[in-house]
């Protein structure tokens, strides 16, 4: 593969995702696609959301000049109709977003929907790479696929979260490709961070806009799909799991502490990690920048794993391990830092009578 293809695939979908804003945010304001706050939310005033549809449309269009460039190799036809899975899984998920925000769906429908399009695309990408026995992994794939687009769209909670995961994980996804000689995953990984890119200057900037439903579901779909055929083209999971691990813990343990204090799992609440550090004193960008430096450690170090001999592998593991569970304690470890830095502060009692002795 010649590193130009990677880029021009790159810079269609980051141009897009730039531009393609400028016409649809009119366009949404005229439509009335509002985000209201909720119990989940992190916002205070209704703010447009639905602007993952040209992430969407950006997506979309890096994967069609993927699959139609000039591949190069013997394997072109199986690289190409593996991108074209991860174009229809997209742009399927995107759509069941879309009427998500438009006019909402049950939640039992939007389940099935989910689980349809995991199915689908397994058993697509199993026939396109026959391996032994890959037929047998489409139930898993399924539920693979449902369960990340649930993950990405309970993460995305506050500004630039799914902006980085987006180009984070895509970054790490085409890193694998060019280590593993798969192109079809750079190609792809390429695609999913540019777009995902070009979505954050609207998401952080003064008119703030959201991604909402059609843009979670697109990332969780493009992210698990993706991961599901390198899975089974059997790219070592080391490369496929560490990307995507803070955010499959946050949401699992979130998911299993407030199971087991008998609250409803699916009600709007703001106890993951990412929210909790908003709530004790972190701002948008900082929670983000938290969540995407765990992102960017755990991934190195199964880099790490997948290349170093067994005693490297070992420490790598362990390493990841305790960064997860650093992870998970930052909420707390960040309270009692704003805490003792108000007792420290300037003109605090507490302070001045230590300050004094």
């Amino acid at each position: 593969m010649m590193p130009g293809a990677a880029l021009t695939v790159g810079a269609v979908a980051l141009v897009l995702a730039l531009v393609l804003p400028l016409a649809a945010r009119p366009l949404l304001v005229r439509a009335g696609v509002l985000d209201v706050p909720n119990a989940r939310s992190s916002h205070q005033t209704p703010t447009i959301r639905g602007m993952g549809i040209t992430t969407a449309v950006a997506l979309s269009a890096g994967l069609l000049t993927a699959i139609f460039l000039p591949q190069g190799r013997v394997a072109a036809g199986q690289a190409q109709a593996t991108l074209v899975v991860v174009l229809l899984v997209a742009v399927a998920a995107a759509a069941i977003g879309w009427v998500e925000d438009i006019r909402g769906l049950p939640i039992a429908l939007r389940a099935g929907l989910q689980l349809a399009v995991g199915a689908v695309a397994t058993g697509a990408v199993a026939v396109i790479d026959p391996g032994a026995q890959q037929m047998w992994w489409i139930p898993a794939g399924a539920i693979a696929v449902a369960a990340y687009i649930n993950v990405s769209n309970f993460m995305d909670g506050i500004n630039g979260i799914s902006g980085m995961h987006g180009l984070l994980v895509g970054g790490f996804y085409a890193y694998a490709g060019v280590v593993t000689g798969h192109d079809w995953l750079v190609f792809a990984g390429v695609a999913i961070a540019a777009a995902f890119a070009g979505f954050l200057p609207w998401n952080l900037g003064r008119r703030k806009v959201f991604m909402g439903d059609v843009g979670s579901y697109l990332l969780g779909a493009s992210i698990s799909v993706t991961a599901m055929a390198a899975f089974l083209a059997k790219v070592p999971v080391e490369y496929i799991f560490s990307p995507v691990l803070i955010y499959l813990v946050d949401t699992f343990v979130t998911f299993l502490r407030r199971l087991l204090a008998g609250e409803r799992w699916y009600a709007s609440h703001r106890q993951h990690v990412y929210q909790r550090l908003n709530i004790v004193g972190l701002g948008h960008l900082q929670a983000t920048a938290v969540v995407s430096t765990a992102t960017v450690v755990v991934s190195v170090l199964g880099i790490i794993a997948a290349q170093g001999n067994s005693a490297m592998q070992i420490s790598a593991t362990a390493l990841c391990l305790a960064v997860v569970l650093l992870y998970l304690r930052t909420p707390t470890l960040f309270q009692r830092y704003f805490r003792h830095k108000a007792a420290h502060a300037p003109g605090n009692g507490a302070a001045g009578g230590v300050a004094g002795e």
